[in-house]
């Protein structure tokens, strides 16, 4: 088997023996819970679009370890049309699901581990990169997801992990045996873990040499002894309580992030891909936080083009579509989305082959198009917001749409357009809110800004890659200046 479909996905997960923990309590069937399952949901999206043969090409890819069609988020890239496929995917699912769908990380995990691990072996004769070869193989076989493990809640980040007053800020090997290793910490905003059949950790941080226990990457299931996983809040979650479609904004999907406790989880042999070499570190960390702001310019696209989407049908609903301020701000829109767009398409395209064969985006160009994530997003939910109107955080409930008493005078009062009925009208402005201001903007505004580490961190590796030295004699050359 190599491709599941959305429900076989869903059974899957149900054999799963996860110890999710939300408001202080077990969540005894994570699936079905009304909070959660928008966010499987979200999920298997993955695998029912992975079914239909119009998008076969984005959503799979033939792999070289199982000779068969597999998931394209479980995919090694084998070529810069690889990379550019995936950002078109994702941009795809983004337009699907208004959401997050949580698979990102594990693939971009994947790869950068793959890549890293090549080298690692090449400089100590390790076998890291044949145990995550078979793993690779694993997951394309069963089809699994994946969940990428990287940010530690770091304590004191003015000290190093070996320098912290408590040494499980970042997660670190307590125990080395012969037959694998026990590690202890936890993994923060850790996106969709509770909807995954594995989780693939890595460190998060440049190492020095007295950081060896930190510098640790491995995987494991996630439902393995001593993981416990507990759920995130998120603006306006307990809707999702209420029976009410309407007033959750975005009815069907959804995403969710967790702070991860491993308390003493063992890892077999087999299962461990970077144990104590610090000097691969950084090189982990630069290319999966790379491959995943590659990544921004295409899931907030997708989900950028439901929120202009929705701000030009408000516009049709308030009766305005023809102001040409409204023309204006929706043009200034479609703009900064296609720039991201563009951006992350741009460092696919310029990718390059990394010695272990797979393929690398540029790593500049990836760090730009991040940096331009972290600010348009806001400025497009800015615009819809602008657009929307102030019902978009004023307007009464669903029972108050439909009550007795109440009821007449909302739908006479929030009608726009005659021809529009006054519940769909509202719906569009839940929808607005949910991507703005609600639960889904943790996968749209939130996550744009910290995804993939905070702004300041692409700026730093912005001023590494751009190469200064190299303008300053382009220039000296042009002004004809001799040192």
């Amino acid at each position: 088997m190599s491709l599941m479909t959305g429900k076989e996905y869903i059974e899957s997960l149900r054999k799963l023996n996860l110890k999710v923990y939300m408001f202080g309590k077990p969540v005894e069937n994570p699936v079905d819970d009304p909070i959660l399952s928008p966010s499987v949901n979200s999920v298997r999206m993955t695998y029912d679009m992975a079914q239909m043969p119009q998008h076969q090409e984005l959503m799979t890819a033939m792999s070289p370890f199982t000779g068969e069609r597999v998931n394209r988020f479980t995919h090694i890239h084998e070529s810069t049309q690889d990379l550019v496929n995936k950002v078109k995917m994702q941009r795809l699912l983004g337009q699907k699901t208004a959401s997050c769908f949580q698979r990102c990380v594990g693939m971009d995990a994947f790869n950068a581990v793959f890549s890293t691990t090549f080298e690692i072996d090449q400089a100590h004769g390790t076998s890291y990169h044949e145990n995550f070869r078979r793993f690779v193989a694993m997951c394309q076989k069963q089809d699994l997801v994946v969940d990428g493990a990287m940010t530690d809640p770091k304590g004191d980040r003015s000290l190093p992990p070996h320098k912290q007053p408590d040494p499980d800020m970042y997660l670190r090997v307590v125990e080395r045996r012969p037959d694998g290793i026990v590690v202890r910490g936890a993994k923060a905003h850790q996106t969709g873990m509770c909807n995954s059949h594995e989780v693939l950790v890595m460190p998060t941080v440049a190492m020095s040499p007295e950081d060896r226990d930190y510098a640790v990457s491995f995987s494991v299931p996630t439902d393995a002894e001593g993981i416990y996983i507990i759920i995130g809040r998120q603006s306006c979650d307990t809707r999702k309580l209420e029976n009410s479609s309407l007033d959750v904004g975005n009815v069907e999907f959804g995403g969710v992030e967790a702070l991860v406790v491993f308390d003493d989880v063992f890892v077999p042999n087999d299962r461990i891909f970077m144990n104590g070499e610090t000097e691969f570190a950084t090189m982990l960390v630069e290319r999966f936080s790379g491959y995943h702001r590659q990544s921004y310019g295409g899931c907030k696209v997708g989900v950028g083009d439901v929120l202009i989407g929705a701000s030009a049908l408000v516009a049709d609903y308030n009766g305005v579509p023809k102001a040409s301020h409204i023309k204006d701000k929706l043009i200034e829109m479609i703009h900064l989305n296609e720039t991201m767009y563009s951006c992350g398409i741009a460092c696919s395209a310029e990718g390059t082959k990394t010695p272990s064969g797979s393929y690398l985006i540029d790593l500049l160009l990836a760090n730009v198009c991040k940096q331009n994530v972290t600010r348009f997003p806001y400025e497009i939910a800015r615009l819809a917001e602008d657009i929307a109107g102030g019902f978009v955080v004023t307007a009464p409930s669903e029972a108050d749409l439909h009550g007795e008493f109440t009821g007449p005078w909302v739908n006479k009062y929030l009608m726009g357009n005659a021809s529009v009925s006054t519940e769909n009208r509202m719906r569009i402005l839940r929808l607005i809110e949910t991507l703005c201001m609600g639960s889904a903007s943790v996968g749209y505004l939130t996550e744009s800004l910290h995804g993939a580490g905070s702004p300041q961190a692409q700026r730093v590796m912005i001023a590494r890659q751009g190469n200064l030295e190299h303008k300053k004699e382009l220039a000296k050359t042009i002004a004809h200046i001799v040192d």
